[in-house]
C-alpha cells in the first residue's frame, strides 16, 4: 500500500467490459407514473437499460439469515428492491440502470432517463414514523421490536429516592471511506457463470448473490481486491452489484461500476440516528438502582442485510460496564424516507454510551455527586463476576466474565492525570476563558459471528501462504495473521503471504466486522498451523522411519529426541511428500491444513475516554486540547495496530461528535452531498490521542485471551465531548445530542451567558 502497489476495484479492467450508471430516485417519497427510457436506448455506445419491471422477477435483495426471520417472519418485505419499480422511498434510491461502452456515454444516455413521479407526504423522524398514518410498507413503518430486561424493574422505579430522565438525540453518520462503492462482474467464457471484484466479505456476500440472482453457489467466484475503508458501511450486497450481474449475464460482457461521491452520500448505508428517552434511579450516594430506555432507531426506507441485527446490539448494551440490578429496554426499529442505514463502527455502542453517559452527569450535577465519583461507584469490579444478568445480544447471553471495569478507570484516569486537566480547566475559566473536561466510561461488545476459516500451506520453496475467509478492509489483518502463524511455525513474518476473498481458494469464511478479525480470523489460522505442525510431525515420522513419539517440534522443525539427532524443515517435508508418495501413502500431499475456529462467547472490551475542550463563544469554534482514551485489550497481539485502531476510532469518534450529519429538508432532499457540507475531521487539525492500554484481563474465550480492539476509541467521544462543552459553558446548559456543531455551541455559549446575566442581577436584587 505504501509503495501505491495496491489493486482497488479502479484498477480492475476487462476487456470489452461496459460501464454502469444508475439512475437515482430525485424525491424522497413517491409513485412512479412512467419511465421512459427509449432516448436513452437510442443513445451512442448503449447496450442495454433496466428498469425496475425488467427486474421484478429478481424481487429484493435478501437479508442474511441471522434468525431474525424467525423472531420477525415478515422482515423480508422490508428488504431493498434491487431498481424500484412502483414507487420509491429515498432520495438516491436505483431506478434505472444504463449500460454503455464507456462511462461518459454511460453518464450521457442516463440524462436521457425521464422518470415521472407523484410525490407522497415524507416521513423523516423516527418518533414521528412510529406512530404515523403514512404508511411506507404495507405492514407498516414498525419492522421490529426489541425489548430486553431483567430485575422487577417498576417496583424499583416506584421506590426510588431520586429518578432522572432526558431525551437524548444521536445524528445520522456513516463511514464515507476514502474508496468509494464499486464492482466489476465478468462472465465465466462458455459457462453461465460470474466473477466478482469489489465486493466486501467476499463469502457472505457470495451467498446472498447467488440467492438473489437465483444462480448456484458454486457458479458464482468472489475475486481479491484491496478496500480504500469499510466501516462496516460498504460490507453486504448493495442493489448496483445485482443490476450490474444481471446485465453482465444477458449480455456476455463484463460490467464495471464506480459511484462517484454524490452518489455515495446519498446512496452508501447510513448510520446512527437514535432517538433515546432514558432514565435512571439512583439511590442518595448516587447509586444506580435502575435504568430505563425507549429508543426510536431510524433504519431508512429499506433494511440492508442483517438488520435489524443493531437495534438487537443496542437493546442489549445500554448498561455497558455498569451494575445495574434492573434494566429494561425497549428499541423500535422504525423505516423513514431516508437512505436504509447499516453497521458503522461501533454501531449502537456509540449511541448507547452517549446517553447513558449523559444520564449519569445529569445524576451527578442533580444529586451533587462528583462525575468521576459516580462512575467508580457503580462500574463493575471483579467481584461481580461473571456478570449475568440474563439478557442476550445477537442471540447470545451477555456474560462479562474477565476485568474489573473499576481499577481499569482508576489506572486511566492517574495515567491521563485527569485532575489536573480539570484544575487547569477552572484556572483557565477563572481567567475568562471557556475551557471544560469531559468523559465517558465504554463497554464494547466483540467478536461477534460463530465461526472464520483458514488455510496454512508451506511450499517447497520456504514460502508459507495463509488463505483466510475474513477480508481485509484497511485493518491490518494481513500483519496480524501472518504474526501468529510466524509465531506457531517459527519462521519470520515476512516469508509469509496472506491471501483473502478469493471463493475459489478458500470456499468457506464470514468476513470482517464487529473486532472480529483478530479472535475469529486468527483463532481458525493458529488452528490450521497447529495442524501443519500436527502433520509435519506424522509425515516426518514416516519419512525418518520413527514413532510419532519420537519427535519433537523446535525451531521450525521436526527433530528426533534420541541419539543420532536427524531433522527435517518444514519445507523439506512440503517437497518430500509430493503427490507420488502421498497418494501411495493414502494421504493428503504436501502440508497444507484448514482450520475452522468457532467462538462461543463475545468478548467486551471496556475503556474510558478523556477530554478537555476549549470554546470560542464568538464564533462556535472549538479546540480540543487534550484527549485521552483507553482500553483493557487482554492481550495484544501487535501493538502498533492496535494503537492505529485506537486512534482512528478515536478520530472518527470525535467527526460523530463534532462535526459529521447527514441532514434532510423537510421535504426528505439531503443536504449533505459533499465534503463541503459533511465535514469531517482532517489530519492537520485533529488532536494527538494519548493511548492507554492495560492486558490486566485476558479472557478465558479465545486462546489468546485477546478483546476487539477495532472500535473502542470511539464509543465514549460523543459523552466525553458533550460534558466537556456542559463544563465549559456551565449555567446548567446540556448538550442532549450529538454531533454538537458550530452553530450549536454558538447558540449553547448564547443561552449561557444568558443564564448567568440573569443569576447575576437575581443576586443584585436579593444578595441573600
Amino acid at each position: 500500500m505504501v509503495r501505491g502497489q495496491g489493486a482497488f476495484i479502479g484498477n480492475v479492467d476487462a476487456s470489452n467490459q461496459l460501464w454502469m450508471r444508475v439512475v437515482r430516485s430525485t424525491v424522497a417519497h413517491a409513485t412512479i407514473e412512467s419511465v421512459d427510457v427509449r432516448d436513452a436506448e437510442r443513445m451512442p455506445g448503449v447496450a442495454l437499460v433496466l428498469t425496475g419491471e425488467d427486474l421484478l422477477p429478481f424481487g429484493k435483495i435478501p437479508l442474511r439469515s441471522v434468525g431474525y426471520q424467525r423472531m420477525f417472519p415478515d422482515i423480508e418485505d422490508y428488504g431493498h428492491p434491487v431498481l424500484a419499480a412502483n414507487n420509491v422511498l429515498y432520495v438516491g434510491q436505483p431506478v434505472v440502470a444504463v449500460f454503455a461502452d464507456d462511462p461518459y456515454r454511460a453518464e450521457d444516455a442516463a440524462e436521457k432517463v425521464l422518470v415521472e413521479y407523484a410525490e407522497c407526504p415524507p416521513v423523516l423522524d423516527p418518533v414521528e414514523a412510529a406512530e404515523s398514518a403514512v404508511l411506507l410498507h404495507p405492514l407498516g413503518n414498525v419492522p421490529a421490536t426489541f425489548v430486553k430486561e431483567y430485575g422487577d424493574v417498576e417496583r424499583v422505579f416506584e421506590e426510588a429516592p431520586h429518578i432522572f430522565r432526558s431525551e437524548f438525540r444521536i445524528g445520522r453518520q456513516s463511514g464515507v471511506p476514502m474508496e468509494m462503492r464499486g464492482c466489476l462482474v465478468q462472465p465465466v467464457r462458455g459457462h453461465d457463470e460470474l466473477e466478482f471484484w469489489g465486493v466486501v466479505h467476499a463469502h457472505n456476500s457470495r451467498r446472498v448473490l447467488a440467492a438473489v440472482l437465483q444462480m448456484p453457489l458454486s457458479s458464482i467466484h468472489m475475486r481479491p481486491t484491496d478496500f480504500g475503508g469499510n466501516f462496516g458501511v460498504r460490507g453486504g450486497v448493495f442493489p448496483e452489484y445485482v443490476a450490474a450481474a444481471v446485465a453482465a449475464r444477458r449480455l456476455r460482457r463484463p460490467v464495471k461500476w464506480l459511484e462517484d461521491r454524490l452518489e455515495h452520500m446519498v446512496s452508501i448505508s447510513h448510520a446512527r440516528e437514535q432517538v433515546h428517552r432514558i432514565e435512571g434511579a439512583f439511590d442518595a450516594e448516587g447509586r444506580l438502582l435502575g435504568l430505563r430506555d425507549e429508543i426510536w432507531h431510524n433504519h431508512g426506507a429499506y433494511m440492508r442485510q442483517s438488520e435489524p441485527l443493531i437495534s438487537d446490539i443496542t437493546a442489549g448494551m445500554v448498561a455497558g460496564p455498569y451494575r445495574v440490578p434492573a434494566y429494561s429496554a425497549t428499541v423500535h426499529a422504525v423505516m423513514t424516507n431516508k437512505t436504509p442505514l447499516s453497521a458503522y463502527r461501533a454501531p449502537g455502542r456509540f449511541e448507547v454510551t452517549f446517553a447513558r453517559e449523559r444520564l449519569l452527569d445529569v445524576a451527578a450535577q442533580e444529586l451533587g455527586v462528583d462525575p468521576i465519583d459516580m462512575r467508580v461507584l457503580n462500574v463493575l469490579t471483579k467481584t461481580d463476576l461473571p456478570w449475568e444478568p440474563g439478557l442476550d445480544i445477537v442471540f447470545e447471553g451477555f456474560r462479562f466474565d474477565s476485568g474489573d471495569v473499576r481499577n481499569h478507570v482508576e489506572k486511566a484516569l492517574a495515567a491521563a492525570d485527569f485532575e489536573a486537566w480539570r484544575t487547569e480547566a477552572a484556572e483557565l475559566r477563572a481567567a475568562g476563558r471557556l475551557v471544560g473536561t469531559g468523559m465517558g466510561v465504554l463497554m464494547d461488545k466483540a467478536g461477534l459471528g460463530l465461526y472464520e476459516t483458514s488455510v496454512v500451506d508451506v511450499d517447497p520453496s520456504g514460502r508459507v501462504r495463509v488463505l483466510t475467509g475474513a477480508s481485509s478492509v484497511g485493518q491490518g489483518i494481513e500483519t496480524v495473521l501472518s504474526q501468529i502463524v510466524a509465531d506457531e511455525l517459527c519462521n519470520n513474518p515476512e516469508e509469509i503471504d496472506v491471501l483473502h476473498g478469493d471463493t475459489d481458494q478458500i470456499h468457506d469464511g464470514v468476513g470482517s466486522w464487529s473486532s472480529r478479525s483478530t479472535v475469529l480470523a486468527g483463532g481458525a489460522a493458529r488452528d490450521a498451523a497447529q495442524g501443519v505442525i500436527k502433520k509435519a510431525l506424522r509425515v516426518g515420522a514416516s519419512l525418518l522411519n520413527v514413532r510419532v513419539e519420537e519427535l519433537r517440534f523446535d525451531a521450525g522443525r521436526v527433530i528426533t529426541v534420541a541419539e543420532p539427532v536427524r531433522s527435517l524443515g518444514l519445507p523439506e517435508i512440503a517437497r518430500l511428500w509430493d503427490a507420488p508418495t502421498a497418494r501411495r501413502a493414502g494421504d493428503e500431499p504436501g502440508l497444507s491444513v484448514s482450520g475452522v475456529y468457532r467462538d462461543e462467547h463475545m468478548n467486551y472490551p471496556y475503556g474510558i475516554t478523556c477530554v478537555q475542550l476549549e470554546i470560542d463563544a464568538t464564533t462556535g469554534g472549538h479546540e480540543i486540547r487534550h484527549l485521552f482514551t483507553s482500553a483493557e485489550a487482554g492481550r495484544v497481539i501487535n501493538p502498533m495496530t492496535t494503537r492505529g485502531q485506537i486512534i482512528g476510532a478515536a478520530i472518527q469518534g470525535v467527526g460523530g461528535a463534532l462535526f459529521e450529519e447527514f441532514q434532510y429538508d423537510a421535504a426528505g432532499q439531503p443536504l449533505t452531498t459533499s465534503f463541503m457540507d459533511y465535514l469531517l475531521p482532517d489530519a492537520p487539525g485533529s488532536p494527538e490521542v494519548d493511548v492507554f492500554v492495560t492486558e490486566d484481563a485476558p479472557t478465558p474465550d479465545n486462546p489468546f485471551g485477546a478483546k476487539g480492539m477495532g472500535e473502542v476509541g470511539l464509543i465514549a467521544m460523543g459523552a466525553a465531548v458533550a460534558g466537556a462543552i456542559d463544563d465549559a459553558l456551565g449555567n446548567g446548559v446540556r448538550v442532549t445530542q450529538v454531533p454538537v456543531h458550530p452553530e450549536d455551541i454558538y447558540d449553547l455559549a448564547a443561552t449561557a451567558r444568558g443564564r448567568g446575566l440573569t443569576d447575576r442581577r437575581s443576586q443584585e436584587r436579593d444578595p441573600m
